[in-house]
Formats: structure tokens, C-alpha cells, sequence
């Protein structure tokens, strides 16, 4: 009995284990932190200087003729995203095979007469296989979403990285978004459609009632783990 119980402690944990995982965990996508990056924070005149009158400010100085692209850690770029991604398979086999043998025995000894027609042996065998299939897979996604520049690579490429998140009632789209961008295809605004976005991981999931209702529950998902059929 002692042991039975030992046995039966850890499949208890187990179970008590599976049942408070997550109803609706991530999607297995590796985004990048969407988080700000950390940025300086801009130097304040001191109180006691005189104020000068002037409307220029160092810190926040920008110059007007300078190329309004994103190039700087912090700058933003608003992601067109279309993706499509459309692909079919078509296959067919066709195997025939009709082997055919036949014999007959005309005369044997001490007896006289045709024994073709009453000694005819024959066989005759046929197989024929046909099969045929078809995979379709069809998936559109289009969004828009704003990204901050996270990182500037050495060669001038952008990481960007951003999150939208939109709630209603008791229901949350997240959409996130991360990549790497060259700053000679953005267009003007601060725009670039997603295709010429490098790496890039997209992730799109709801929050909320409506998601867990669309989720299996903890006991099916802990007996398809451990069912072996």
C-alpha cells in the first residue's frame, strides 16, 4: 500500500500541474522586445541661467533640411503588413499490372484420343492501383502597425520592434510585430510594406473569454499527453 501511494503522489502532481497551465498559451513565434529602448534623457537648462529669448534648443534641435527618414534609435516606422502566402500540391499514381498463364496436356501414353480440351489448366491474374491527392493551403493577413527602432546595425539597417494592443469589452487584440528594415526602402511618412522586412515574426492573438472559450481545456489536453492511441 506504501508504495502505491508513493506512485500515486507524483501522477497527482502531474495532474493538479497540467490543469493549472495556461488555457491559451503563446503562439511559438520569437518576437522581439517590444519594450522602448532605453533612451537619454535630454539635459535641462539650469534655473539660475538668464533666459535668452531664443527659440533654438540643443537638445531638441533637428535640422530642417536633414532626411526626414527613421534613422535613429527611437525613430518610428508604421508597417504596411500584407502577407500572403498561397501553395498547392497535386499528385497521382497509377499502377496496372495482368499477368496471364495457360497450359494444357495433348496426349499421354496408353491413352489414345485429344486430352487438350479436358486437361487445360490456366490462370489469370489482375491488379490495378489508382490513387490520387491534393493539398491547398491559402492564408492572407493584413494589418498596419507603428514599430520604434530598437537598434542601428552597422551597415545603417534598422531592428525594429513594435506592439498594438486593442481591447474591447473583455476581449484583447495583441498584434505584434519585429524585424529588420533597410532605410533606402522606406517611403515617404515613414511607411514600408512588410515585404521588405527581414525576419519577420508577426503574432496576432486575442485575449480574453472569447480566446479561452476556443482553447481545450486543461482535462483533454492532460489526456491526449498521456493516451497512447
Amino acid at each position: 500500500m506504501t508504495i502505491a501511494l508513493r506512485l500515486a503522489l507524483p501522477c497527482a502532481v502531474v495532474a493538479l500541474a497540467t490543469g493549472c497551465a495556461s488555457m491559451n498559451p503563446p503562439p511559438p513565434v520569437d518576437v522581439l522586445p517590444t519594450a522602448p529602448p532605453p533612451l537619454s534623457a535630454m539635459p535641462q537648462q539650469h534655473t539660475a541661467a538668464p533666459p535668452t529669448g531664443s527659440l533654438f534648443h540643443a537638445a531638441r534641435y533637428r535640422p530642417a533640411l536633414e532626411d526626414p527618414r527613421a534613422r535613429l534609435v527611437g525613430d518610428v516606422v508604421t508597417i504596411r503588413i500584407s502577407e500572403q502566402t498561397s501553395a498547392t500540391q497535386n499528385s497521382t499514381s497509377n499502377v496496372s499490372r495482368n499477368p496471364k498463364v495457360s497450359g494444357s496436356i495433348t496426349a499421354l501414353p496408353f491413352f489414345g484420343g485429344n486430352l487438350a480440351d479436358k486437361t487445360a489448366i490456366g490462370a489469370e491474374y489482375s491488379n490495378a492501383f489508382e490513387g490520387g491527392g491534393k493539398t491547398q493551403s491559402t492564408n492572407t493577413f493584413n494589418s498596419n502597425i507603428t514599430a520604434i527602432v530598437s537598434e542601428v546595425l552597422p551597415n545603417g539597417h534598422l531592428v525594429i520592434a513594435g506592439e498594438k494592443q486593442v481591447g474591447v469589452n473583455r476581449s484583447v487584440d495583441v498584434l505584434r510585430f519585429s524585424g529588420t528594415i533597410d532605410p533606402r526602402r522606406i517611403a515617404p511618412g515613414n511607411v514600408i510594406d512588410s515585404q521588405y522586412v527581414a525576419n519577420v515574426r508577426v503574432v496576432s492573438r486575442g485575449l480574453g473569454e472569447q480566446a479561452e472559450a476556443q482553447a481545450m481545456g486543461w482535462l483533454g489536453r492532460f489526456f491526449n499527453s498521456v493516451t497512447p492511441f
